[in-house]
């Protein structure tokens, strides 16, 4: 085993051995650079923490997509798509590109990550883990990305370093997008607030209707329709009956699934839940890694 091997798998077994001990309360890691690498895009990025390296998923916050590899992605551009209200999808990609520039000058000083070690699934190896991160002029990254539009609030919550109530800062973040759309600020300036009813309409609509067809096959021995735990995105998951947005970021985080059976490890789904959710979901054996 080489040098560089030997110390990738001993940071893999630091980080595996962190998470447990490490669930509830947040760690703080100072001084650290980012890590050139090409998984890296706004909301994702690996850091090198003094003799470890991690790759660290943003809490709360979500930016669009730079890339499009899968049917997952696909799902998840549309779905950003008609979040922002943007009727060229291809602009969604654009301003993931232009926000994986703003992560690169804005880390470009070392700066703080605070992590629990808290699973995020990634196409990384080796993982990737929630946390916060606060640049080298004390500012909370997850804040700049939304305050200049380049990403939106939504995604896995907790509380925050020093104590601060997770409904507080996602309060925070929700008052920063309200004002850079109303800038037009980074991916707003494309948004069109027509149309962005329009689409939010038309996901409400398939949504029901995803819901009709989830109660017939519900019913139906072998059937093969159903929301998919691994790979369906929130707008997906919230067509269920029972399942909002905390209970479907709470899936996400989960993630992945060998079967439905393994909804009763979500946060939030108790035995009687799980019998009235179970039917609504499948597991397909081709999950693409996010």
């Amino acid at each position: 085993m080489s040098l560089s091997q030997y110390l990738r798998l001993s940071n893999l077994l630091l980080l595996m051995l962190s998470g447990p001990l490490g669930a509830t309360e947040l760690q703080r890691f100072d001084q650290c650079r980012l890590v050139a690498n090409k998984a890296n895009d706004g909301d994702s990025f690996v850091v090198c923490a003094g003799d470890r390296e991690m790759h660290v998923r943003l809490y709360f916050v979500d930016c669009p997509e730079s890339i499009v590899s899968t049917d997952a992605d696909a799902k998840r551009v549309r779905e950003q798509a008609r979040y922002f209200g943007v009727t060229e999808v291809v602009k969604v990609l654009e301003f993931g590109r232009e926000a994986t520039k703003f992560m690169e000058a804005a880390l470009e000083k070392p700066f703080t990550v605070h992590t629990s070690f808290a699973t995020a699934l990634g196409r990384s190896r080796g993982g990737r883990v929630y946390g916060f991160v606060t640049t080298s002029d004390g500012k909370d990254f997850a804040g700049l990305l939304v305050a200049n539009g380049f990403a939106r609030v939504y995604g896995v919550r907790r509380p925050g370093p020093q104590g601060r109530a997770g409904e507080d800062i996602r309060k925070e973040l929700e008052i920063l997008e309200t004002q850079a759309m109303a800038k037009k600020t980074g991916i707003w300036a494309v948004s069109d607030p027509e149309e962005r009813v329009k689409m939010r309409a038309l996901e409400q609509q398939e949504a029901q209707e995803l819901v009709q067809l989830r109660k017939e096959l519900s019913g139906k021995k072998g059937a093969t329709g159903g929301i998919d735990l691994n790979t369906d995105g929130s707008g997906e998951l919230q067509s269920v009956p029972g399942v909002g947005p905390v209970l479907a970021a709470s899936i996400i985080a989960t993630r992945p699934f060998k079967s439905t059976d393994d909804l009763l490890r979500v946060k939030g789904v108790g035995k009687k839940s799980f019998e009235k959710l179970r039917p609504f979901f499948v597991v397909r054996q081709d999950f693409p890694l996010q």
